[in-house]
């Protein structure tokens, strides 16, 4: 098969194809070299121009990358190398560049990025915080400002005003988050007006396998407050501490799965005083149960989450930061908060949401650069129809690689850690120690203080100062302790005289269930040719190594008569934590696969959903859509009062009359002597006929100005308030859906069947609704477009954000208890009032 692939390898085939485009850039470099600043910013108007008369963006690539290769060299002081070049064509091509570390991605994406902008239709470029987006915007700014474009940077803090002068650039810097959230509130404004993204055109991602493959199971939600009473959280956990493991639960360490055994549930039943736990009425209790459990047994405090000014804070497992604003769903976070004594804030009900793999796979063309893709490159095919291109480093890799030390106990691993970083920091090597978790740096930090080492800590409590400290690590006698993935997208640099003495030292502590993130740590030594060692150290006690099967070998380590300070260094041990990596990254990419295919319900849904509200927002005249949803209304009732499969005799023509009354038409307009000897079609015609003299009536009583804007804001109000209870519909099936495998029948398909039927209720419900509200609802000058209730994106930058101002409108004061201003008869309080307040 080596053979084989050596042979057929297609990643070769690519880079031959990209070095003879590359050849032709290169080709033109004197020529540019002789034109003035004048002359180069010149071309981007003959390019655009160019593009408006037919010529396509792959016509123009050539002479496009010559044109910012110049511009580089005379702005930035920056000339791109050839490989550079390469993996510039290759995300135009919408592709991902694997460049290794320190090979100027930043600088590679300026190509076709200034490329693809001359279309405009707007590119962005998004990165994984607003430092590093902050950083290449103001850098790489100054090449395409010099070029004749405009750059436009999208923060959390700004406004709506600020935002959309930020999209309507042609180069657009923000984070996945932000993008992600912006299109979200734009499918909940209330004036087009408002909307501040233009249609998806083109991205380039960095970090691309950290934003479309670690955050990919965590979607984006806009949430509103839900009541909920905390009591039961508190009850649930002072009843979990009591429990014994193994005898009133069991955990499965590998799966994270606890379960209740019966010593557990009988003590449950009798806490509680009920006879049976498993009773319809108790579904809440036991729910409650079940995630106290989960927060007392396998959430750890400094692993998973940490707590910080009276709240939980998740810890991001793939990054190590903070994820301040994001919150566990499904009460889990309740229960953490009353494990952990702090204030339990209310639950949230989702208002909207979108994974980033559905929000990514909307734009016409993606791509993206990262120092390690290649092992995930099967779910980038499947999933974005991406390939993954391994473009050639541009001085060959020096770096040394050793194989795996492998301790018997952790104690004998972290003693040997600390000897080592001990001895290169008296020769004045610098080291960069990757962690997994926050517990291990302060533990292998603690131990450098013993030894009286210097050093800098950087883990989640303290990634403020994250860019200066990674920049400094590669100083003489630097060590610095990180987390796996800490300060992505910043180069560590060597100091003076440190390639004399070996380069930096990269020391893993144990490997990561990913081997894209060994990967990215073994990255951050050997840049640019330069020398450098990486060394990881494992115990037979690390959780990667006791999830699969290391007995075997602890107890061979023992027979040998070996104790803690003698390591094994062996490729068969390592090839083994490898598979076992791989297995990992297998069960992850399932996973993510089968949450996009739920997903997937949802996004079909949404699309049909948001294309609705859109065209809502952009019609002058929505009588049209409304007259059709009402037809719609009257034929169902008419179908279900008086079907042609049943005889005439069995037709309630009465009930038709009283929903009429009820629903459309004033009292008295209509009665069952109307209806006899008629088929059901002339019914309805009958009762539209009706409707719409009603409709013409109201419209001539309010003005046609009036009663446009006035369907607007009984549409909006309708699909908003229907569509936020739908989601929350869908997402308590889908909690509940895979206990249909108990019962033969595959999970997936029932959740596609399930949530098309409750996609129909809700467009029928919304149909009754808009149906109702027109032809019943008195107006009394309070045509204002109302949010159906206060949203808040769930996101670690969100916290910071300020009220935005909204426009000034008149509103009529109506008291609690005062008849609804819709006309239905009810108290304000218990109508409308209901979702105003």
């Amino acid at each position: 098969m080596g053979l084989l692939n050596k042979l057929f390898d297609p990643n070769k085939r690519e880079i031959k194809q990209l070095e003879k485009k590359a050849d032709q850039i290169e080709a033109l470099s004197s020529e540019m070299e002789k034109l003035s600043d004048d002359q180069l910013r010149e071309k981007t108007e003959i390019f655009k121009q160019r593009y408006k008369d037919g010529e396509s963006l792959d016509k123009l690539l050539v002479e496009a990358f010559a044109v910012v290769r110049e511009g580089a060299r005379r702005v930035l002081g920056m000339y791109p190398f050839r490989v550079q070049l390469m993996g510039g064509i290759a995300l135009h091509e919408g592709n991902i560049s694997e460049m290794k570390t320190g090979e100027g991605k930043t600088l590679t994406a300026t190509m076709p990025v200034y490329l693809n902008a001359l279309s405009g239709k707007g590119v962005h470029v998004i990165t994984v915080n607003e430092y590093l987006a902050s950083r290449d915007a103001t850098e790489m700014g100054q090449l395409y400002e010099f070029l004749g474009l405009t750059v436009g940077l999208n923060l959390n803090s700004m406004s709506k005003e600020e935002k959309k002068a930020a999209y309507e650039a042609d180069i657009t810097y923000g984070t996945n988050n932000e993008f992600g959230f912006d299109y979200l509130r734009d499918n909940m404004v209330l004036y087009k007006e408002h909307k501040v993204q233009r249609p998806l055109y083109y991205a380039v991602i960095d970090e691309v396998d950290s934003i479309l493959i670690d955050e990919a199971r965590t979607p984006l939600i806009i949430s509103g407050q839900a009541q909920k009473s905390t009591q039961l959280y508190i009850q649930a956990n002072a009843f979990t501490r009591t429990l014994k493991k193994d005898e009133d639960y069991t955990y499965d360490e590998k799966t994270k799965a606890v379960l209740l055994t019966e010593s557990g549930i009988n003590k449950a039943e009798k806490a509680f005083g009920i006879e049976n736990l498993f009773d319809l009425t108790h579904v809440t209790l036991n729910h409650h149960i079940g995630q106290a459990l989960k927060a007392q047994v396998s959430m750890h405090r400094d692993v998973d989450y940490v707590v910080q000014e009276g709240e939980i804070i998740i810890v991001d497992q793939f990054t190590g930061r903070l994820m301040k604003g994001r919150r566990y769903s499904d009460g889990l976070h309740q229960a953490i908060e009353a494990k952990e004594g702090v204030e339990i804030q209310n639950e949230s009900m989702t208002m909207a949401t979108i994974t980033f793999q559905n929000y990514f796979r909307m734009y016409e063309k993606l791509s993206g650069m990262t120092g390690t893709a290649k092992t995930e490159e099967e779910e980038f095919r499947n999933i974005y129809n991406m390939r993954v291109i391994v473009i050639p480093t541009n001085k060959p890799i020096a770096r040394d690689d050793r194989p795996d030390l492998i301790y018997a106990s952790m104690e004998g691993k972290f003693n040997a850690v600390v000897n080592d970083i001990h001895q290169r920091h008296q020769l004045g090597q610098p080291v960069l120690v990757g962690t997994v978790a926050i517990e291990t740096s302060e533990l292998i930090s603690k131990l450098l203080l013993k030894r009286g080492v210097r050093h800098n800590v950087l883990n989640a409590k303290n990634h403020g100062r994250e860019a200066d400290i990674i920049t400094e690590a590669g100083q003489k006698g630097a060590v610095t302790i990180a987390t796996n993935m800490a300060g992505r997208g910043t180069d560590i640099k060597l100091g003076e005289g440190v390639k004399e003495i070996g380069g930096l030292a990269v020391i893993g502590t144990e490997r990561h269930e990913s081997r894209r993130i060994d990967n990215q740590l073994r990255g951050r030594s050997g840049r640019q040719g330069d020398p450098g060692v990486t060394q990881f150290y494992l115990s037979m006690e690390d959780e990667l190594m006791r999830r699969f099967g290391s007995d075997n070998m602890k107890s061979m380590m023992e027979r040998l008569g070996m104790d803690d300070s003698q390591p094994i260094q062996s490729k068969m041990v390592t090839r083994a934590v490898e598979s076992a990596q791989k297995r990992v990254e297998g069960n992850n990419f399932d996973s993510r696969k089968r949450l996009l295919q739920y997903d997937d319900v949802l996004r079909q849904q949404r699309e049909i959903i948001y294309a609705q509200r859109d065209e809502v927002l952009e019609s002058e005249n929505l009588r049209e859509i409304i007259e059709q949803m009402i037809k719609t209304v009257i034929d169902q009732v008419v179908s279900s009062h008086a079907s042609l499969s049943e005889d005439e005799e069995k037709w309630n023509l009465q009930g038709i009359v009283d929903y009429c009354h009820a629903n459309l038409l004033i009292e008295g307009d209509l009665s069952v002597n109307d209806f006899e000897r008629r088929e059901p079609d002339e019914i309805s015609e009958l009762i539209f006929a009706k409707v719409t003299e009603r409709y013409n009536e109201k419209e001539e009583q309010l003005g046609e100005e009036q009663m446009r804007e006035f369907e607007k804001v009984i549409l909006l109000r309708a699909v908003d308030s229907k569509w936020i209870d739908h989601i929350d519909t869908m997402d308590q099936l889908r909690q509940g859906i895979h206990l249909r495998a108990y019962g033969q029948n595959d999970p997936l398909r029932e959740y596609q069947n399930e949530g098309f039927a409750l996609f129909e209720e809700m467009v029928a419900a919304i149909n009754e609704e808009v149906a109702k509200y027109i032809m019943k609802a008195e107006i009394r000058n309070n045509l204002e477009r109302q949010e159906v209730a206060k949203g808040q994106a769930v996101n670690p930058k969100e916290d910071g954000e300020k009220p935005k101002k909204q426009p000034v409108r008149k509103k009529v004061n109506v008291g609690r208890n005062d008849p609804c201003i819709c006309g239905s008869g009810k108290k304000y309080k218990n109508c409308c009032g209901k979702i105003t307040n």
